[in-house]
């Protein structure tokens, strides 16, 4: 089965999730917005703020924040996002709001980072609060796909050297040892979460990797 969902499928998806966020953020206490995230020094409002960025910079304001960050794409993102953050938060959810609908990307970006920028960095704000927030598997399956083929802008996290093998959808990549589980959690294993992957598994009540 293709793992690759179609453009406007995935989009539909991104609008969806971005609302879903949105509802969870409005309802967040002031100290539950300052909840460490396992990015780095980043807080649930780091977070957050981060999702709102690619959608809503130009790119001639993404230019000048690379500028910023004197050539360092890490810093860029960094660095944007804690800025962003400063904002009130009730701004940060009208902000992520406003996207649902957009069509932007980052720059060197592809239809598909929106997706799995939205599901992953939704389970770290998520996981930093002991929620559970549901991914769809076939929205799950196909941002692992990109994962695994990742190659520009390049993959920021070294892939596992096993078999993954998803429990409740049909993918399957690499070789080596078997890693079984749900796919949100080989996704999030993916991205350099085996932490989050886990206590993924706890909240939602499924055996973990194994």
């Amino acid at each position: 089965m293709n793992a690759v969902l179609g453009t406007d499928e995935r989009w539909q998806i991104v609008d969806r999730e971005r609302a879903g966020l949105a509802d969870l953020l409005e309802g967040l206490s002031p100290e539950e917005w300052e909840t460490p995230t396992r990015c780095g020094d980043w807080r649930v409002r780091d977070v957050a703020a981060h999702l709102t960025v690619a959608a809503r910079f130009t790119y001639r304001a993404v230019l000048g924040e690379f500028v910023r960050a004197r050539g360092s794409f890490d810093r860029m993102i960094h660095d944007s996002a804690v800025r962003e953050a400063e904002l009130p938060v009730a701004e940060i959810v009208a902000n992520l709001r406003a996207i649902v609908g957009s069509r932007r990307l980052a720059p060197t970006t592809s239809p598909r980072e929106p997706l799995l920028d939205i599901l992953v960095h939704g389970q770290d704000i998520a996981l930093a609060l002991g929620r559970r927030r549901e991914m769809p598997p076939e929205a799950a399956r196909d941002a692992a796909d990109r994962v695994w083929t990742m190659r520009v802008p390049p993959r920021p996290w070294p892939l596992p050297k096993a078999r993954l093998v998803a429990t409740d959808i049909e993918w399957t990549r690499g070789d080596g040892t078997e890693i079984r589980g749900p796919i949100a959690a080989l996704l999030l294993l993916l991205t350099g979460r085996s932490e989050a992957a886990r206590e993924w598994c706890e909240l939602a009540g499924v055996e973990g990797l194994r």
